[in-house]
C-alpha cells in the first residue's frame, strides 16, 4: 500500500469529520495525554460486543483511566472495527500505563510490538519539530476550529505521515485534549500583572517555560507527580493544566484558585504504526479509516462534558473559578514567542490554515 492510498481515504472521510466534530465548549488548550485524568464520565457501551476472538486483535496503548472519553471512544471503535471487518480485526484498550509509559510505548509502537496508543502533542515534537505549531499558545479560538484543522487532510496530512519513515509511525487523526489555565494558592488571575512572583509549574520544555515566564510568572519545571507535595508546602504556587487534571490529581485542595487564562490547546493524536496499518486488507482497511471519524467526535464530545464534571467537584469542595481575565494581554505577552516558532514555511502553512478556522469559526 502506498501512503497516498491510506490518506485518500482519511481525506474521503474529512468532511464527516469537520461536521461531527463541531461540538460544545472551546477556547483555550490541554494535553491531556501528559498526566492522568479524573475519575468519571461513563461506562462502555451497554450491550458491549466480545471482541477478544479477533483473528487480529490490536493493542491500543493509553495512559489515562478507563473513564476518560479517549478511552470509552477507542473501546467503541474497536468493537466497530470487529463488526466492520465481521471479526478479522479488533481493538483492546490498554488503560493506566498497563503496557508502559508514552515514552516506552512509543518506542513499542515504532517496532510494531504495541499496534495503536494515544499521545501528548509534545511528544510528537521531538519526531518532527513542525508538530510545536499546533502547541503553541493562543493557537487555537476555539475546539471547533481545532477539529477542523484536524480533520483537513490537505492541511494535516503530510505532517501526519511524516514520521512513518523515521519511525513506523502514522498519525490516524488529532483530538481535543482540554483547555489550560493557571490556578494558584494566592489570588485569582486577571492579568498578567497578578502572576508576577508566583511559581507556576510547567512541562518540562523549553517553550513552556518561555510561555510562562513571558506571561509573567516565574517557571517551575517539574514532574506532574511532584507537584501536589509541593503545592503543599509552598515550594510550588501554582501550575497550568485543564479541568479534569485539576480535580484528578487533586491540585484543587491546594490551590483553589483556577482562573481561565486559556493560554493552551495542546491536542492529543491517535497513531497506529505504519507497517501494521499497510498490512491490512484494503477492504478492511477502509472500513477502519472510515470509523476514524466518529471515533474523535464520540471522544471531543465526551471531553466537554468531563471537564465539566471535573469543574463542578472542584467546586464541591471550595475551589473557585474565574473568568473575569484578560485574555488578550496574555495574548499579547505570549505573541514573541509564537512569531519566533513560525520560522519555516512548512510552519507557516500550518499557521495560515489555523487562522483561517479560527475566522471561519469565529462567533
Amino acid at each position: 500500500m502506498k501512503r497516498s492510498k491510506v490518506f485518500t481515504t482519511m481525506a474521503a472521510t474529512a468532511v464527516a469529520a469537520m461536521s461531527l466534530a463541531a461540538c460544545g465548549g472551546g477556547g483555550g488548550g490541554g494535553g491531556a495525554a501528559e498526566e492522568p485524568a479524573a475519575a468519571g464520565g461513563g461506562e462502555g457501551a451497554e450491550g458491549a460486543v466480545d471482541v477478544s476472538d479477533a483473528e487480529t486483535l490490536f493493542k491500543l496503548a493509553f495512559n489515562q483511566t478507563e473513564q476518560h472519553p479517549q478511552y470509552i471512544a477507542a473501546e467503541q471503535l474497536g468493537q466497530d472495527l470487529y463488526e466492520a471487518t465481521d471479526g478479522r480485526y479488533a481493538i483492546e484498550v490498554y488503560a493506566n500505563e498497563e503496557l508502559g509509559t508514552q515514552a516506552d510505548v512509543v518506542q513499542n509502537l515504532s517496532d510494531g510490538t504495541v499496534e495503536m496508543m494515544y499521545i501528548g502533542g509534545p511528544v510528537m515534537e521531538s519526531f518532527n519539530e513542525d508538530f510545536i505549531v499546533f502547541n503553541l499558545p493562543y493557537m487555537f479560538d476555539s475546539q471547533e476550529a481545532q477539529a477542523e484543522v484536524f480533520a483537513d487532510q490537505d492541511v494535516v496530512g503530510d505532517l501526519y505521515t511524516s514520521v512513518e519513515e523515521s519511525k513506523n509511525i502514522t498519525v490516524l487523526a488529532g483530538l481535543h485534549a482540554g483547555v489550560r489555565n493557571v490556578y494558584n494558592s494566592k489570588r485569582a488571575i486577571t492579568e498578567p500583572a497578578d502572576l508576577e512572583g508566583l511559581k507556576i509549574r510547567v512541562q518540562q520544555s523549553d517553550s513552556q517555560v518561555a510561555m510562562i515566564e513571558a506571561m509573567g510568572a516565574v517557571a517551575s519545571p517539574m514532574g506532574q507527580g511532584e507537584v501536589y507535595s509541593a503545592l503543599q508546602t509552598g515550594a510550588l504556587d501554582g501550575a497550568e493544566n485543564n479541568e479534569t487534571v485539576f480535580d484528578a490529581l487533586k491540585h484543587s485542595e491546594v490551590a483553589k484558585f483556577y482562573s481561565y487564562t486559556r493560554h493552551l490547546m495542546i491536542p492529543d493524536y491517535l497513531l497506529i504504526n505504519t507497517g501494521v496499518l499497510e498490512d491490512m486488507p484494503e477492504e478492511d482497511r477502509e472500513a477502519f479509516l472510515e470509523l476514524i471519524p466518529g471515533a474523535v467526535e464520540e471522544a471531543n464530545e465526551g471531553f466537554v462534558t468531563f471537564a465539566e464534571e471535573s469543574r463542578a467537584r472542584s467546586e464541591e469542595i471550595g475551589a473557585e473559578f474565574n473568568d473575569d481575565v484578560d485574555v488578550e494581554a496574555f495574548e499579547e505577552s505570549v505573541a514573541d514567542l509564537v512569531e519566533s516558532s513560525i520560522n519555516n514555511d512548512v510552519r507557516q502553512e500550518l499557521f495560515d490554515a489555523v487562522q483561517a478556522a479560527n475566522e471561519a469559526n469565529a462567533g
